[in-house]
């Protein structure tokens, strides 16, 4: 989990994905622009949104996840538990599971340090035009390079982020595998109830 928390730096610029207007633009060029405008908003408020988490976290939940698909995210990650969960639990999983997104990518916007950014090719699947695969090469200031790959697919209200690979490792599996050992020993009750509390700490 630390590891992927360093690593998500490299995918925050373009986590936001197009709505209204933008809706209809191939996913890529959807990217493209949407990682420009987060990049400056985070660039012109970074003292501001440093200074108070919570206007950090609004901005990642107003800006960035309303273009995710946290329902077949938890699918997911929670496999073969989410089958068998009354829907109760898969809402109140969804909700706790996003808010511990929230944290994780609010504090890695505020590491943005002027990283370059270059988008190898990418486009729908071949096979299934309802899905796409959108790379990003994100250059460090030292030079070093890491690959970013989101995967998407068609909703009606636009394109929806299911999995983020950074550096090859996957948002999905890396929580999926987290996930279980805490399940293993408590159930999906004690996985809920443990994010839960890791999310008051933060005021989430």
């Amino acid at each position: 989990m630390k590891r992927f928390r360093s690593l998500a730096l490299a995918a925050l610029a373009a986590l936001t994905l197009g709505s209204g207007a933008w809706a209809q633009e191939a996913p890529q060029e959807t990217v493209r622009k949407t990682t420009d405008a987060v990049i400056s908003r985070v660039k012109d408020e970074k003292d501001v949104l440093r200074a108070d988490p919570t206007r950090m976290y609004n901005l990642v939940s107003e800006l960035v996840f309303p273009h995710f698909d946290f329902g077949v995210m938890s699918q997911f990650v929670l496999g073969p538990e989410w089958k068998t969960a009354e829907e109760a639990k898969r809402a109140e999983f969804v909700e706790q599971f996003r808010k511990l997104l929230v944290r994780t990518y609010a504090a890695a916007l505020l590491e943005y340090s002027e990283q370059t950014i270059a988008y190898p090719e990418s486009g729908v699947t071949p096979k299934n035009p309802k899905t796409a695969v959108v790379k990003q090469d994100i250059t460090q200031p030292s030079g070093a390079n890491m690959p970013v790959v989101y995967r998407l697919h068609s909703k009606a209200d636009g394109w929806k982020v299911y999995d983020v690979s950074v550096d090859g490792v996957s948002l999905v599996k890396t929580y999926r595998s987290s996930f279980a050992d805490i399940i293993k020993q408590g159930g999906l009750d004690q996985l809920i109830a443990t994010l839960h509390t890791k999310n008051q700490e933060i005021g989430q």
